[in-house]
């Protein structure tokens, strides 16, 4: 194409290319400094999902410029030779602790999937955290008091040690009857916790509360405001079925109002079974039941490692520095997916610090944010190379978040790496370190959650979008800011809509992560 309108076109696609590659940089790993641009692509060559989801970003920004296929164009053979990349360039990692520069290969033992090129879909990422805590040998079931086991999960099925009730209760506040009305009516009432009363003779009744005993010899039990004195001042009430005795339309059906003695169980019944999750109902049954402790799987144990020298643990970002906001809120987060958070250590960007870190803790999973990506202080990698760590995952297609990464660092240890952008970091902890907890705490699996969408929402070319949603009524509303670097929207949202490569439409179906806040605490 020559020409002026040719040339017009050309540096109207270049500066699209440029506003996306600075798009890119912005939202990339920590690494990678603003003022840094990636060089584009010749024809043929992979595609960047870094510069296609910038790029899409640009034309949702600018829906009036170039189309899909323009900035490709000028990223090819008719690109100004600034913006070209030279012919068989590959992409490196940070320097290696000995100052060698390495490419981007496997970690030592990893998968397939190992290199960073090769990210892999979400949902395929997901069942790789799953698989990888089902290869870890099962932990020994330990007994925590009632008050402790909130949220963890019966190791032994919760058999009954007595009948429920265990003895005849008054299911209201009136009086136990015998036989039919009117009653005599005894001077003494009946308490919840009293001992047994004396039994009932045909024709006589006495006060009861709601809970006591029901004495032997009782028939019913008649309402409070279903009862009343005749002129001859005895009870009188709803006539007996099977009675001609008059007292009103309704009839005092045998039984009636008494909760008999094992109406909800026997002993020995089997009430939940093994793999049950401990919610404040089930605290509630067990200790009906005749329960002070639960045999119940440990909390999987989580240590997290903050990095990054530009992070303030107090007051306004200034000079350069931001407010660390992983430290705060990963902890409860991972409490709230299960996990015993034992230590939250900051290190900055020190490499043998974070070396000495993951090979000197004991945590079931380490979990580090920021570092993933192949900036210059960007040290997960190297780190985990040298600790001859297996790669399980080193890159999901979704976004935010597609430099998380999985590593097995023993066969019952694990890593997930994070992020250092919030709102990444947590499309990783939901995509890696949920199910992995969720399998090591022995949970059990749940059907996905839909909701039908509000709204469009525009996809990512290639990868599965995480955005944050508001659920009203029946649809999933999504929320704005949900930018990588973005904690706006989530900290609105009821829930994740997972959308599908391409975008999504209203009306149709999303699976939604739903946020587990009524587990914080």
């Amino acid at each position: 194409m020559t020409g002026p309108g040719a040339q017009g076109n050309l540096d109207t696609e270049e500066r699209y290319v440029e506003e996306a590659l600075a798009v890119a940089n912005e939202s990339g790993g920590r690494g990678r400094r603003p003022q840094e641009t990636r060089p584009a692509r010749p024809p043929g060559e992979r595609q960047d999902p870094d510069l296609d989801e910038a790029l899409a970003l640009v034309r949702e920004r600018d829906p009036h410029g170039p189309g899909p296929g323009a900035p490709l164009a000028a990223a090819g053979a008719d690109a100004p030779a600034s913006m070209r990349r030279p012919a068989g360039r590959e992409d490196t990692r940070a320097p290696a602790p000995d100052g060698t520069a390495e490419k981007r290969s496997p970690a030592a033992g990893s998968s397939k999937h190992g290199a960073r090129d090769e990210a892999m879909p979400w949902s395929e990422a997901r069942t790789v955290a799953e698989r990888a805590a089902r290869s870890v040998s099962r932990r020994e079931p330990v007994g925590v008091p009632l008050e402790a086991a909130l949220g963890l999960v019966l190791a032994a099925p919760l058999t009954a040690l007595t009948d429920l009730p265990s003895f005849d209760t008054s299911a209201m506040d009136g009086w136990a009857v015998a036989g039919p009305g009117p009653w005599d009516v005894r001077e003494e009432g009946i308490l919840a916790g009293h001992a047994e009363h004396a039994p009932l003779g045909d024709g006589e009744a006495v006060r009861i509360a709601t809970g006591a005993r029901v004495p032997p010899g009782a028939t019913a039990v008649l309402r409070s405001e279903h009862g009343h004195t005749d002129d001859k001042g005895r009870l009188a009430g709803p006539r007996a079925a099977g009675s001609a005795r008059a007292g009103g339309t309704a009839t005092l059906v045998h039984g009636q109002d008494i909760r008999p003695r094992g109406q909800e169980c026997h002993s020995g019944d089997r009430l939940l079974p093994l793999g049950t999750q401990v919610t404040p109902a089930v605290l509630g049954l067990a200790a009906a039941a005749g329960y002070d402790d639960l045999t119940v799987l440990p909390r999987p144990r989580a240590e997290v490692l903050v990095l990054g020298d530009e992070l303030l643990t107090g007051g306004a970002p200034r000079d350069g520095l931001i407010r660390d906001a992983l430290g705060p809120m990963l902890p409860p987060w991972l409490r709230a997916l299960g996990a015993d958070v034992v230590a939250v250590r900051r290190l900055g960007d020190d490499a043998e610090a974070l070396y000495r870190a993951i090979t000197s803790s004991t945590a079931d999973l380490i979990v580090t944010t920021g570092g993933t990506a192949s900036g210059p202080v960007d040290h997960v990698h190297p780190t985990l190379r040298r600790a001859g760590a297996e790669l399980l995952v080193d890159g999901v297609k979704v976004r935010p978040g597609h430099p998380m990464l999985l590593a097995r660092l023993r066969e019952d240890q694990h890593l997930v790496g994070l992020p250092g952008n919030p709102l990444a970091a947590v499309s990783g902890l939901l995509t890696l370190a949920e199910p992995l907890l969720s399998i090591l705490g022995g949970r059990t699996e749940t059907e996905p959650c839909t909701q039908v969408l509000s709204d469009s929402v525009h996809g990512h070319p290639h990868d599965t979008r995480l955005i944050p949603v508001s659920v009203r009524g029946d649809h999933a509303v999504p929320l704005h800011y949900n930018g990588p670097a973005m904690l706006r929207g989530i900290a609105a949202a009821d829930a994740l809509a997972v959308v599908p490569p391409g975008g999504a439409r209203p009306g149709q179906e999303l699976e939604l992560l739903d946020l587990p806040w009524p587990w914080v605490g």
